[in-house]
């Protein structure tokens, strides 16, 4: 691959949260970022903001992922700034947690259009669009493994990408493109702590040997690692980045 410095990242969901630590890392490491939002403009202007200042590059891309044109003309908007794509970063996901039985279908519909069909979207641009020698880095969930009471759509949902995952790491046959996914385990993001007390979060923070939760960074971090050339030889793999949770 060429130096990062002549790349181009795009991170979905990224004006916050884990997206936002990627964004900011992605572009530390030498990447052009391509910092897509759904509805808060502040926080993604804000963000680009704070990546050139620091000496990086970035720019904005509204879209909602689930829409499969806003998608095309957000990689058309991507290419016609900088020429091409190398990292997608599928990390725009929501997360409603309930049991099965008490999940009604706008809670399943919502999640499967951001979570799966956001992903397929995404997918289906970069694999026709994606520079050789690329890479594409999926977001599922250490709950695929845990199987936690209350996470079943949300969790099906992420093992559905996890298989889009390993299907397309094969698809990209000769073109030098990895296709991984990161699996975080319970993190201190907004989307994790909302609506938990601090009993429930105090005692997810111990279900790992390391006994804290994950940061923003540290999952990052994974991504970095995955979308440089360190991480050429991993493909079709799952990492989770959950501190030895399962």
């Amino acid at each position: 691959m060429r130096n990062n410095e002549s790349k181009v990242a795009l991170v979905t969901g990224a004006s916050r949260g884990i997206g936002a630590a990627i964004a900011e890392r992605l572009a530390k490491d030498g990447f052009t970022v391509v910092i897509n939002y759904s509805g808060n403009v502040a926080l993604a202007e804000e963000l680009v903001q704070k990546i050139e200042r620091c000496g990086g590059k970035a720019l904005t891309a509204q879209a909602d992922v689930s829409d499969p044109e806003a998608v095309r003309r957000m990689f058309d908007a991507a290419e016609a700034a900088f020429g091409g794509i190398d990292v997608l970063v599928n990390n725009a996901g929501i997360m409603q947690l309930s049991s099965i039985g008490d999940a009604d279908d706008a809670n399943f519909d919502r999640q499967v259009s951001v979570n799966l069909k956001g992903t397929f979207n995404t997918l289906r641009e970069a694999a026709k669009r994606l520079r050789n020698g690329g890479r594409i880095i999926n977001f599922s969930t250490s709950v695929v493994g845990l199987k936690l009471e209350n996470y079943g759509v949300y969790a099906a949902t992420k093992a559905a990408v996890e298989t889009l995952t390993a299907i397309m790491s094969k698809e990209m046959r000769g073109r030098d493109i990895t296709v991984n996914a990161v699996a975080p385990g319970p993190t201190a993001t907004d989307l994790f702590l909302d609506g938990k007390s601090d009993e429930l979060i105090a005692r997810m923070a111990k279900m790992n040997p390391l006994e804290r939760l994950g940061t923003p960074e540290d999952i990052a971090a994974s991504v970095s690692f995955l979308a440089g050339p360190d991480g050429s030889w991993i493909n079709g793999q799952v990492l989770r980045a959950n501190g030895g949770m399962v």
